[in-house]
């Protein structure tokens, strides 16, 4: 079945040039049913890639633009009046998707936020007195412009425990961006096909979850998390200033699932210390809440977790 993940692979590649992280991270998204929140600044294809993705597995997809004056009812839908009825009908917004691009979440809010990852973690949706659930897989990616842009907001903690990852996208590099700027101008674009079956991805998500890990490894994990909450038993006494909140117990879980969908996109059908170094910050970066200390020394969360990385002894 990894010839499946080539396919899909290949058929994103028709019209994304690079940005096989992010390809990665949407794989994993999907094969372990989590959502990724990926931060970069705007023309990085990130709608793009989710759309290339959706039409590779046959998927519906949709795109909600997130606003400041943005309502929940934008999102999830809400009862409208027909007046030739006299009655209320149900109006579905696009949470009712699989693939779900939530585009620059941080302009939105906090009531817009809490709504939509309520969904995320319920996978239902309730409109009136009736709850709908959703057709699985339901899959969100939510983009966010860098903190520093204007007319943004800081996502809550307990928001942003809801996404299994978190990507920084960064520019191409000159011989990609090269390659784009040819294909757009030269409109040189192949079509996307749908490459596997509803079934497939089952089949996929199955042999995820039979990758083997071996006991040492999964202390191994459970060490690195509890290294963020208590690093002075590591001996990471210089950076026990710097962390607030360590990482939550739903990195523990989402760790778990994720090394062994990294590990099946490798080739492997074992997880291995690599496996989790691939993937650490991802996982963690969003979770860890830093002190003052830390941002007023320009401490970054990645630099935490490479330094626990480094530290806690590998089995």
């Amino acid at each position: 079945m990894i010839s499946k993940i080539e396919l899909i692979r290949k058929e994103v590649a028709k019209v994304v040039v690079g940005q096989e992280k992010m390809i990665d991270a949407l794989l994993i998204g999907l094969l372990c049913e989590g959502h990724i929140l990926i931060e970069g600044v705007p023309g990085l294809a990130k709608t793009t890639t989710v759309n290339a993705l959706a039409q590779s597995l046959g998927l519906n997809f949709k795109r909600a633009q997130f606003t400041p004056d943005l309502l929940p009812s934008d999102i999830l839908g809400a009862e409208i009046y027909d007046p030739q009825t006299n009655s209320f009908k149900i109006k579905k917004g696009p949470i009712f998707t699989n693939l779900l691009l939530a585009d620059e979440i941080n302009r939105s809010p906090a009531k817009v936020q809490s709504a939509l990852l309520e969904v995320m973690q319920e996978k239902q949706v309730t409109l009136g007195d009736t709850s709908f659930k959703l057709e699985l897989p339901f899959f969100v990616m939510a983009t966010q412009n860098p903190v520093e842009q204007e007319g943004v907001y800081q996502l809550p903690e307990a928001q942003l425990d809801r996404f299994m990852l978190k990507l920084v996208v960064d520019y191409n590099t000159k011989a990609q961006e090269l390659e784009i700027a040819r294909r757009i101008s030269s409109g040189n674009f192949e079509t996307i096909h749908s490459v596997i079956t509803h079934e497939d991805l089952e089949e996929l998500k199955k042999a995820v979850k039979a990758v083997h890990v071996d006991p040492q490894v999964e202390e191994y994990m459970i060490e690195i998390v509890n290294a963020t909450r208590n690093p002075g038993e590591y001996g990471l006494g210089e950076i026990k200033n710097y962390i607030q909140f360590g990482a939550s117990p739903r990195v523990s879980i989402d760790m778990f699932k994720a090394v062994k969908a990294m590990a099946y996109l490798r080739g492997k059908s074992f997880v291995t210390p690599v496996d989790i170094a691939y993937i650490a910050k991802e996982l963690m970066r969003h979770r860890i809440v830093l002190s003052y200390e830390a941002e007023a020394e320009g401490i970054t969360t990645d630099y935490i977790i490479q330094k626990v990385l480094e530290t806690v002894a590998i089995p």
